[in-house]
């Protein structure tokens, strides 16, 4: 197998900018479920609910 070559000063910016990008669309997405959470009550209690079920059918 040939030897990985160290990564270049370019390729490691690249990578924190694309950790950096993800982080935050994360941090979007959180927000985004929270906020949806608050405005369909009913919704988020249904999908609670769903959720339990699946959780006592689940087998270990």
């Amino acid at each position: 197998m040939p030897e990985q070559e160290p990564e270049t000063g370019r390729e490691v910016e690249r990578e924190a900018e694309r950790r950096r990008r993800r982080a935050q669309f994360l941090r979007d997405l959180t927000e985004a479920r929270e906020l949806r959470d608050r405005v369909q009550p009913r919704r988020v209690r249904a999908a609670r609910m769903r959720q339990a079920v699946r959780m006592r059918t689940f087998r270990w």
